[in-house]
C-alpha cells in the first residue's frame, strides 16, 4: 500500500510540519471567501450547484492524477475495503456539508454558517484528543474553553438551536477525521470521494435538464462558466486540506480553521450586510485567536 500513502516523513519532521501548516492555511483562506463565489450563483438552486461541484471536482482531480502519473492506485485501494469505505463515508459527509453551506449562503445565513465553522474546531480537536489520543497544550485548552462558552452565548442569542451551524460543524469535523484516519494522498482520496457521488450527480443533472429545471446551458454563458469553475474552486482547497491533514496533528488542524469562519463572518456582515446584534457579537468575540 506504499504507493497510496502520502509522503511519510519522520515524526516531528519540521519540513513536513511547515508544508502541512502552509497547506492548511491556504485551504482555510480559500474557504473563507467562498460566500463571495456562491452568492454569484443565487439564481441556481443549491441542489444543482452541489451536483455541479461533484461532477467538475471529479474532472479536475482526475486530471491531477493523470498529470501525477500514478497508475494503479485505485486497483490497490480496492484491496483495502476499510479504507475504501471510509473514503466513501467522507464523500457523503462532504456532500452534506456542501449542500448545507450553499443553501445557507443563498438564504442569507452567512453569519450562521460562520458560526458552524467556529464550532467545527471544537469537534475536530475533541476527536483528535478522544479518538486519536492527541494531547493539548494549556493555551489550547483555554482557547477551546472560550470557544465552548461562545457557542453557548450564541445559542442563547439566536433564541433557537442554530441547526445550520451544527450540521456544518459536525459534517466537516467527521470529514476531517476520516481523511486523517485513512492516511492516503490528497488527490486519490478526493478522487474516490467524488467518484462515489458521481453517478448520483450526473443522474441528477440529467433529470433536472429533462424536466427543464436546469440553470446550466440556460442562456447565461458566465453562469455556465462559473458552474464549471466550481471544479477548481472546490478541488484546490480540498487537496490542500488533504495535504495538511496527513502532515499535522488533528488538534492543530482544527485550531487553524478559525481563519475560515472569521473571513466568512466578515463577508456576511461587511459585504452582505447581514445583522449582527450586540449579543451575537459578544459570542463571536469569545472565540478569539486560538
Amino acid at each position: 500500500m506504499a504507493e497510496l500513502a502520502p509522503p511519510s516523513p519522520p515524526v516531528g519532521d519540521p519540513a513536513a510540519q511547515r508544508l502541512g501548516i502552509a497547506s492548511g492555511v491556504a485551504a482555510y483562506l480559500m474557504w473563507g471567501i467562498f460566500p463571495l463565489v456562491f452568492r454569484l450563483l443565487r439564481s441556481v438552486s443549491a441542489l444543482e450547484i452541489l451536483l455541479h461541484r461533484v461532477v467538475w471536482s471529479f474532472v479536475v482531480v482526475a486530471l491531477v492524477l493523470v498529470v501525477q502519473r500514478r497508475p494503479g492506485w485505485l486497483a490497490e485501494l480496492r484491496g483495502d475495503p476499510r479504507r475504501l469505505g471510509r473514503l466513501a463515508a467522507a464523500g457523503l459527509l462532504v456532500a452534506g456539508n456542501w449542500l448545507a453551506y450553499i443553501w445557507a449562503v443563498n438564504d442569507e445565513r452567512v453569519v450562521e454558517a460562520a458560526l458552524g465553522y467556529y464550532i467545527n474546531p471544537l469537534i475536530t480537536v475533541a476527536l483528535g484528543v478522544a479518538v486519536l489520543g492527541e494531547r493539548l497544550r494549556r493555551l489550547q485548552v483555554v482557547s477551546l474553553s472560550l470557544g465552548a462558552a461562545a457557542v453557548a452565548v450564541l445559542t442563547l442569542a439566536y433564541g433557537r438551536v442554530p441547526w445550520v451551524a451544527l450540521v456544518l460543524a459536525t459534517t466537516f469535523a467527521g470529514y476531517g477525521y476520516l481523511k486523517k484516519s485513512v492516511g492516503i494522498g490528497a488527490a486519490p482520496s478526493l478522487a474516490v470521494e467524488t467518484a462515489v457521488l458521481l453517478p448520483v450527480a450526473v443522474g441528477g443533472l440529467l433529470l433536472l435538464s429533462a424536466r427543464g429545471e436546469a440553470a446550466f446551458l440556460g442562456g447565461s454563458g458566465w453562469r455556465d462558466a462559473l458552474l464549471i469553475g466550481l471544479g477548481v474552486v472546490t478541488a484546490v482547497p480540498l487537496l490542500a486540506f488533504g495535504a495538511a491533514a496527513s502532515r499535522i496533528p488533528l488538534s492543530l488542524l482544527g485550531l487553524l480553521q478559525y481563519m475560515t469562519p472569521t473571513l466568512q463572518l466578515l463577508c456576511g456582515v461587511v459585504v452582505f450586510r447581514e445583522p449582527l446584534p450586540p449579543e451575537r457579537l459578544a459570542g463571536f468575540f469569545l472565540f478569539g485567536p486560538p
